[in-house]
């Protein structure tokens, strides 16, 4: 079970030892119910908030192997709170007098999310280091099924350290949805183009790729998150076919390219980009036609081009500005995150 309470619609009684929540239903669980009118629902919380800030949608999520009820409250930090981690500590508001503009996200394994706007701005959301970590996670659920008798598939805590390497998994990825969407409403994008590989995705002759792909990626509930949290903030999302988009040149339309990881090489007129933004401006360029290059496009600290998009790493709580072009440094490191905050930001 997974629910949502908008943000108007709950209140916390915080104390020290036990805390109250307060939510209200709509007139259909009312009626189902039978609820009295503007009957609220209470429940006791343990815990206290680890983040102080504006109060998001509220997510209620059940725990099967806990049988526990879990609650999620995700804040927006005020800007005099982690002033330095964060650059974008406050939801902005779309600019309507201003002129809007329009954006392509190509959603990834390596890299959870990339941006390019059409006015050639680009982003990155690093997601290697979560890798690393949901690796680890995994072989630790590998050693305890191992140990497990031979009737028996499963245990509580296997489940424990199951549902430990999705939520922090979920942790980055939502924080980056909604860091992502901060940094799009500063630039005035109304309308995004994400790719849609739900109908192309295949399995890999290697065992790493499939992992990413299939157990690590979740590339429709990333969408779905995309969808959902974007919508909230009045940037219409469209989904695309993203087959091929990074197999072309969005330079010349060539076909003789080369992809290596983040590295995008096309052999006819020698672009050098990083792969995800070549996809990304694919993308963009199907939907609005030419635009101009992106500013930034290298995807190695040896490059000669420009090195000013924005590019941000996960530390456990936040993402955090690096330089562009440090990338290429972190693919041969292993890098194990903190523990997820079970308020992300």
């Amino acid at each position: 079970m997974h629910g949502l309470v908008r943000n108007d619609l709950y209140a916390f009684d915080w104390d020290e030892d036990k805390s109250i929540l307060e939510f209200g239903v709509g007139d259909v669980l009312e009626d189902k119910y039978d609820f009295e009118y503007q009957e609220r629902i209470t429940l006791e919380v343990r815990g206290n908030p680890q983040w102080n800030g504006d109060d998001s949608r509220l997510e209620l999520v059940y725990d099967e192997a806990a049988d526990t009820l879990r609650v999620t409250h995700p804040v927006r930090i005020r800007p005099d709170t982690l002033r330095e981690q964060r650059l974008d500590a406050f939801t902005h508001t779309l600019d309507s007098e201003n002129t809007t503009h329009t954006a392509a996200i190509d959603v990834g394994a390596n890299n959870t999310l990339a941006i390019v706007t059409t006015t050639g701005e680009t982003a990155v959301y690093h997601a290697r280091p979560e890798f690393d970590q949901f690796q680890v996670l995994s072989e630790v659920i590998s050693e305890l099924q191992s140990a497990l008798p031979d009737d028996q598939y499963t245990s509580k805590r296997i489940q424990r350290v199951y549902d430990e390497r999705g939520e922090k998994r979920d942790h980055s990825r939502d924080a980056a949805v909604k860091h992502a969407a901060d940094w799009l409403l500063e630039r005035n994008v109304d309308t995004v183009y994400v790719g849609d590989l739900t109908d192309v995705l295949d399995s890999h002759w290697s065992a790493t790729v499939n992992t990413k792909t299939h157990a690590f990626w979740s590339h429709r509930q990333l969408v779905d998150r995309l969808e959902l949290t974007l919508g909230d903030v009045g940037i219409t999302v469209e989904r695309v076919n993203e087959f091929d988009s990074s197999s072309t040149c969005p330079e010349c339309e060539g076909e003789d390219v080369l992809r290596d990881g983040d590295s995008f090489r096309c052999h006819k007129c020698g672009l050098d980009a990083h792969s995800d933004i070549a996809g990304a401006w694919n993308l963009l360029q199907d939907e609005v036609g030419p635009m101009a290059r992106p500013a930034a496009l290298s995807a190695e600290r040896d490059r000669d081009a420009p090195t000013d998009g924005a590019y941000w790493e996960w530390n456990g709580h936040d993402w955090t500005p690096r330089s562009f072009g440090e990338q290429s440094s972190l693919l041969d490191q292993t890098s194990i995150s903190e523990p997820a905050s079970s308020q992300p930001g």
